[in-house]
This record gives C-alpha cells, sequence and structure tokens, in this order.
C-alpha cells in the first residue's frame, strides 16, 4: 500500500517546526517572557476586563484576534491610545490602522511601545578620585516595541475568518542592553446565528528574543567578583498562548443591545496563580458586557485577572480585576474610556486610560 502524499503546506509545517527545535533546545525558557504584549490595547476592551477575543471587531482586532479584521466597518480605520500605568512612572502607547483590501480580505498594522523613562543612571557618580559628583548622573529608558504585521481573510466556510500576526520585537535597557525577537499568531472567528467564536493561538510558533549585554557598560567594581560579572548572550523563548471566547449580542429594543463575553487563557508553563491552575496548564476566566445606546453612548464592564493569593498565616484567596468604562460616537469618530489595571488589584494603583478610533469610508454615512 502506497502512502498518502504530502501536501505542500504539511511539508512547509513539517520544515518550520524542524528549523525550531534546535532552537528550542539552546534557548531560555522565560516564564513571563515578553509580557508587556498582554497588557492590552484599546479603551473598548480594556473597559469590558479584556474580554474582546470573540467580538473583536475594529482596528484593535490586529492585537486582539487578527481574524477580525474582516469585519472592519468603513474603508479604513486608525486608532491610537495612552495609558499611564503604576501611578505614571510605566507608560503603554498603541498607534494601529487597518484597511479592507476587498470584500473578503484585510490587513492592519499595529506598534505597541511600553517603557519607563528618565531612570537615573548612577553608575559614574563618582569621578576616577572617589569625589561624588552629581552633575555625572545621566538618565536611560528602559522600552519595549513590538510592530505587528496582521492579515485576515473569509473563508469557504460561511461564517469564519481565519487570520494572523507577524510580530517584531526590539526591547531595550538603556546602553546595557538590547534584544529583537520574532513571533508570529495565528486566529479564527466564527459567527453563527447572534453568537460570535473566537480563537487566538498566540506566539503559535514561539517568539525568540535574542538579548546582547555590553559588558563595558554592566561591569563595576571588582570585574572578576561572581555578582559583577555581566550576563552572557542568550535566547529567550516566549511559549504559545491559547485564548478562548464566545459572545453574544442581545438585542433589548430598537436603541438598545448588549455584547456579553466570556474568554479564558490557557498558558502551559507549568503551575501558575491562576485560577485554573495544575503542573501542566493553567486557565484565566474573563467576562466583559458593552451597553450600546443606538450607537451613540456605550457603557462598560468587566472582571478579570482571577489569581489565588497567600496571605499572612497562609490563607489563601481568589481576587480579581473589576474594570469599567464608557465610550462616546460621533459619527465616524469614537471616543473611548477606561479605569483597569494590569495587576492584581491589591498590588497597585487603577489607570485611566484613553484611545481613539476613527473610520474612513463608511458605507453607510
Amino acid at each position: 500500500m502506497e502512502s498518502p502524499a504530502i501536501s505542500p503546506i504539511s511539508r512547509l509545517l513539517i520544515a518550520a517546526l524542524l528549523g525550531i527545535l534546535p532552537l528550542c533546545a539552546f534557548s531560555q525558557r522565560a516564564k513571563y517572557s515578553n509580557e508587556f504584549l498582554n497588557v492590552g490595547v484599546g479603551a473598548r476592551s480594556i473597559g469590558m476586563g479584556k474580554a474582546f477575543i470573540a467580538s473583536a471587531d475594529d482596528v484593535t482586532a490586529s492585537y486582539w484576534n487578527p481574524a477580525g479584521l474582516v469585519r472592519l466597518s468603513g474603508r479604513y480605520q486608525g486608532g491610537i491610545m495612552h495609558a499611564p500605568y503604576f501611578a505614571g512612572m510605566a507608560k503603554f502607547d498603541y498607534l494601529g490602522a487597518g484597511t479592507r483590501l476587498d470584500e473578503d480580505s484585510s490587513i492592519g498594522l499595529s506598534l505597541l511601545r511600553y517603557g519607563v523613562d528618565d531612570i537615573p543612571n548612577t553608575i559614574d557618580l563618582m569621578d576616577p578620585e572617589g569625589n561624588i559628583d552629581y552633575d555625572r548622573i545621566s538618565t536611560f529608558s528602559v522600552a519595549d516595541y513590538a510592530f505587528i504585521v496582521s492579515y485576515a481573510r473569509a473563508s469557504p466556510v460561511g461564517g469564519l475568518d481565519l487570520g494572523g500576526n507577524l510580530k517584531v520585537i526590539r526591547r531595550t535597557v538603556g546602553e546595557f542592553a538590547s534584544a529583537w525577537g520574532f513571533g508570529a499568531d495565528i486566529a479564527a472567528r466564527f459567527m453563527h446565528e447572534g453568537w460570535m467564536f473566537g480563537a487566538v493561538l498566540r506566539d503559535a510558533t514561539g517568539t525568540f528574543n535574542v538579548w546582547q549585554f555590553n559588558g563595558e557598560k554592566l561591569e563595576i567594581g571588582i570585574a572578576d567578583s561572581v555578582f559583577n560579572r555581566p550576563p552572557e548572550n542568550s535566547l529567550e523563548l516566549t511559549i504559545p498562548r491559547l485564548y478562548l471566547g464566545a459572545a453574544r449580542n442581545f438585542y433589548i429594543s430598537d436603541r438598545l443591545s448588549l455584547i456579553a463575553e466570556l474568554n479564558a487563557s490557557f498558558s502551559f508553563d507549568g503551575k501558575t496563580s491562576a485560577v485554573l491552575s495544575s503542573r501542566i496548564i493553567g486557565a484565566e476566566p474573563v467576562l466583559g458586557f458593552e451597553l450600546n445606546y443606538g450607537d451613540l453612548v456605550y457603557f462598560r464592564m468587566g472582571a478579570g485577572n482571577l489569581q489565588r493569593v497567600t496571605e499572612f498565616g497562609n490563607k489563601k484567596r481568589i481576587v480579581a480585576d473589576p474594570s469599567a468604562g464608557v465610550g462616546l460616537q460621533l459619527g465616524n469618530f469614537y471616543l473611548d474610556y477606561a479605569l483597569g489595571n494590569i495587576s492584581p488589584q491589591t498590588i497597585s494603583l487603577y489607570s485611566n486610560i484613553f484611545s481613539l478610533r476613527y473610520v474612513f469610508g463608511r458605507e453607510d454615512q
């Protein structure tokens, strides 16, 4: 009996897998690598507790679920966001654009930056004679960048859209260290009888960061000291994470409707503080709502980031991050606001998040 022929696509996937496996053997599997990519973009989705995998249909779908770009309203969309975190010490900025190529396909571009600026550098505080000179203090930034190219296309199956991302990562720690990274996401979105379902496998191929360290800048004091040796150049791996979502739009009246969405993210890096966790897999549920009044005013709320925390006396409890937001639509212009967080409510203060969206070439106007 002859063995079945292998399709060209299968051969390509096998070749890619064989190319990735040797890199995995020599990389560091960091448990929280590239976490800035999990902060979230768009005040609309953040106000919903980041439950936006199934209902993503605007320019921010490039980040949440690129398959949703097929359902963009208008010919073009643009969006920006600014979010200060940790009392303004860290800032997260987003700039995105999307366009419909035709009735069945769309592309998107996204640029993200998460950084802390103006950090004092006191390495050269003392002059060669050992005197303290405050004029020698300089500043530097620690910043993470991501450039994402997205593509989405409607499949031959009715209601099923497919999409994916190619990501380029740039991370810098002043002049002390820097890294380049590359990765890819794959996604799907299915709509059926008022229901919306979404699935995203982020870092599907693994995202690899190649770190380089400036030994001359990092060597302080005794060069041969175990504690003062600069780290070696390394390869860091971000392993895949799966996001699933289900949503439905309930039409309450002619001017009032409600989107309710339930998401769950699944990690495969061992036991975590997630509310559902085992030695192999961890799952974090997220719930969000958006109330739409006449395509004019939107009210949003959600809850996510459910985690088990251990307090004094070894007492354990579950904490969550509730969020809320409002949105205003004026023609093709959308202004969104959210009160949200990126860590358990017991750790840091909430942040005020603003984002803008604009739709160009809307057919119904």
